[in-house]
């Protein structure tokens, strides 16, 4: 895009949007898509998270690719979009928020795809935070949401959860130079290391040996090694300050919330039940999986109750 402005009202020029499409583009009597539906990934993930939804595009399924056409990005602040490190800006780039990251995808939208409203939005972990927050912000822009293991506020032990991380990101006095130095893949590291415990449930972990959590955890601090510390650090602190509690009454989209028994990020006692009751007519779904935060991966386990959901759209 030529353009985009932050909250904050800076702008930066010529900004770097990655994205994917698939399915059917379905056109209004003013050759507008009329069936987009937006997939929304979690923290630092990219386009291709839309593939956990790939068992369920068949003929037939919730997600049948020749019933919907969908748009998947790369959101503000994930590298391969303008990111702090696709733009080499590193500390300089500008403060995001959740607002903004809704701001971005939708002015794509209206510039890519002449696109003003979709059909429905999918957002798992932060894609859940973002797809409340656009349809809190613009009332009339889908018909539905599919808010997966994600929660309304990040509050309790994921607010603790994110100052630790900044706290570890920040110590580190090569933070403010804007360079990677040896220190801050350390501290990388470090960082990182911290989110390990709230993936897989607490079963899962436990009915593993020592041994091989040891290794589990050695490869995870290895593998998000290759996670860039400015986006790290940025896109952690626009989730810790995400809160949309008062505002969930506003929301005039068509909801369906699914929570896990397992999720230590977000566990549906405190997320997605009460977050349910304040959403006007929102449906709940609790899964039951030992991959708790990540149970996304396994949607498959809820086809009936997704295509049942998908039935109105």
């Amino acid at each position: 895009m030529d353009s985009f402005e932050f909250e904050n009202g800076e702008v930066l020029n010529g900004v770097q949007v990655e994205y994917m499409t698939f399915g059917t583009p379905a056109y209004d009597e003013n050759g507008i898509i009329k069936n987009a539906v937006l997939y929304c990934h979690g923290s630092l993930g990219n386009y291709s998270s839309m593939k956990k939804i790939a068992p369920l595009v068949g003929e037939g399924d919730a997600f049948d690719e020749n019933k919907y056409f969908f748009i998947s990005l790369t959101a503000l602040g994930s590298p391969g979009s303008c990111s702090p490190s696709t733009t080499n800006l590193n500390s300089k780039f500008p403060k995001y928020s959740i607002l903004d990251v809704v701001n971005f995808q939708k002015q794509f939208l209206k510039e890519k795809f002449n696109i003003d409203h979709v059909l429905g939005m999918i957002g798992n972990s932060m894609g859940g935070f973002v797809s409340l927050t656009s349809a809190i912000h613009y009332l009339d822009f889908s018909d539905f949401l599919i808010v997966g293991v994600s929660s309304y506020k990040v509050a309790g032990h994921d607010y603790v959860l994110s100052k630790f991380v900044d706290e570890i990101i920040t110590s580190d006095p090569d933070y403010a130079k804007g360079e990677m130095t040896y220190s801050l893949l350390r501290t990388l590291r470090l960082a990182n290391l911290a989110e390990f415990n709230f993936g897989l449930s607490k079963k899962a972990l436990r009915d593993m040996s020592n041994d091989e959590l040891a290794a589990e955890l050695e490869s995870f601090g290895n593998e998000m090694m290759e996670i860039d510390i400015y986006d790290l650090k940025y896109c952690n602190e626009s989730c810790m300050n995400y809160d949309v509690e008062d505002d969930l009454d506003k929301i005039k989209s068509k909801v369906l919330i699914i929570s896990c028994k397992q999720d230590p990020h977000f566990p549906p006692e405190l997320d997605g039940i009460p977050m349910s009751e304040m959403i006007r007519d929102a449906q709940l779904i609790i899964m039951d999986s030992d991959l708790g935060h990540l149970c996304f991966n396994v949607l498959e386990d809820i086809s009936d109750e997704l295509n049942e959901f998908m039935d109105d759209f």
